[in-house]
């Protein structure tokens, strides 16, 4: 990847709607080298999809979770077995493996503190190998970098 590919990153991580000669022009290409250059970052999974970010708050999912689970084991098959059950779970926006005292982090939106007591009551509390689960619950949330910002200012 060099500079011409980081720029179109960058273009694209702001704008994944701009049209791709208005990238072209912006990193110096041919509307045609761009398109390559797009698909090439694509097949390479530097690009791994396009959406929109959702207003969730307007959309009536005014609660969001960041829930700690622990489980009894660390065996693969049992970590798969969790990961598999978590991601049928509506609402769950991210599941993340980490260190530190827990094993799984969960980013889940919900639309009230009833909903979430619900998901907890009859799917988190009943995920395979649970020993415990822990929630807190975003006050606010701080607009921070994009995740291309954050890649590109590391270097």
């Amino acid at each position: 990847m060099d500079r011409i590919d980081a720029g179109i990153l960058r273009l694209l991580a702001a704008d994944a709607r701009a049209p791709v000669v208005q990238i072209a022009n912006a990193v110096g290409l041919s509307q045609s080298a761009c398109t390559r250059r797009i698909q090439a970052l694509e097949a390479s999974g530097h690009v791994l999809g396009y959406g929109a970010r959702l207003g969730h708050r307007r959309l009536g999912f005014r609660v969001t979770a960041l829930v700690d689970i622990t489980l009894g084991t660390q065996i693969e098959e049992d970590l798969a077995q969790f990961e598999r059950a978590v991601a049928q779970i509506d609402g769950v926006v991210e599941c993340a493996l980490v260190s530190g005292g827990q094993d799984y982090r969960l980013k889940i939106l919900c639309r009230d503190l009833d909903d979430y007591e619900r998901l907890h009551r009859e799917r988190l509390g009943r995920l395979p190998g649970v020993v415990t689960i822990s929630s807190s619950f975003v006050l606010r949330s701080i607009p921070t970098r994009s995740e291309a910002d954050a890649v590109f200012a590391a270097g």
